[in-house]
């Protein structure tokens, strides 16, 4: 009877304790955001996000993962199918992606595609052995070049150059597809003489090629790359600031595009709403985060290379900030 009494006693115990709702943690939304390479800023921006909603969760219930990923073309492409919530793409391909231009065109336009906000300049980068030569872009004919990986951003817009140039890989004695991560090794072990890399300065992988393997950054310049600025809203003049890497104390010329962050309009609106405050609510933390991020200007960050329409819970917040 004893024993009976104390089970049923226990059971209703154990059934109570079930039926007590859960504190927020335990029923939060996780958040993905898909990024580029672990050696890219990309990926910093997705970690400093995190890093942000992360520390909020007990009060909006969202919890955050930034994933590595091969870029921005995978990145929009995921962000449309669903299987990331954010991602953080180049604003060039932002543009061909509301289009259906470019890498777009197969599958065309996609409506849902939603601006978050844009973050630093990603200035088109070229990193050359000191002892390879290359002085100029032109240069590049006949070496052994590093042009990215399929679906990122970088090997994009390489693309879309070398076609403006009237290149293809058969103007390199190697084309060599290695990720960001991979890259500047390869240039150390003269397995390349050369790595494009769209990205924002300063920039670890970078770091290391002038670091290490006595590199140079090379100009990127002339008639054809003013022929895409003029034909291509998303691209602009850029300049690389002299004196952040060693062996390299003069700014060099180039052109670049932004950083950009996107969701699907079918992301609900008070989900992106808590993203955007805990980025610009907490903007002085963030900034510190990546010194790539230390000019960010939030007047900017709403409206530059941004192609898609705002998202709505985005744009709720910046007219409640005074920024719309």
């Amino acid at each position: 009877m004893k024993v009976g009494r104390y089970l049923g006693l226990v059971i209703a115990v154990c059934v109570g304790i079930l039926a007590i709702p859960m504190p927020a943690s335990a029923q939060s939304q996780e958040i993905i955001i898909g990024t580029g390479s672990k050696a890219g800023v990309y990926y910093q921006v997705g970690r400093a996000m995190c890093r942000l909603l992360n520390a909020g969760t007990e009060e909006h219930g969202l919890t955050c993962q930034a994933v590595s990923t091969a870029g921005s073309i995978y990145n929009l492409t995921n962000v449309r199918v669903g299987r990331l919530q954010i991602g953080v793409a180049q604003s060039d391909w932002q543009f061909h992606a509301v289009n259906g231009s470019a890498a777009f065109e197969s599958p065309g336009s996609d409506p849902d595609l939603r601006a978050l906000f844009s973050v630093h300049s990603e200035p088109f980068t070229v990193v050359a052995r000191r002892d390879s030569g290359i002085n100029r872009f032109d240069d590049l004919k006949g070496k052994r070049v590093n042009i990215g990986n399929p679906g990122s951003g970088q090997r994009a817009t390489m693309e879309v150059v070398m076609d403006a140039a009237g290149w293809d890989k058969s103007v390199f004695s190697l084309a060599n597809e290695l990720p960001a991560s991979q890259q500047s090794l390869a240039l150390c072990h003269d397995r390349v003489q050369a790595m494009i890399y769209t990205v924002g300065h300063p920039n670890g992988s970078v770091g290391q090629a002038v670091g290490l393997c006595d590199a140079i950054v090379v100009g990127v310049e002339g008639p054809v790359i003013d022929k895409l600025i003029r034909d291509n809203p998303f691209y602009a003049y850029a300049e690389i600031p002299g004196g952040i890497y060693v062996g390299n104390p003069d700014p060099v010329p180039t052109f670049g595009v932004k950083a950009t962050v996107v969701a699907s309009a079918k992301l609900d609106a008070e989900t992106v709403y808590n993203v955007v405050k805990n980025v610009f609510d907490n903007l002085d933390r963030f900034k510190k985060m990546h010194p790539a991020f230390g000019n960010l200007d939030p007047a900017r960050m709403v409206t530059g290379g941004l192609s898609a329409p705002l998202h709505e819970g985005a744009l709720r917040y910046y007219r409640e900030r005074g920024l719309m």
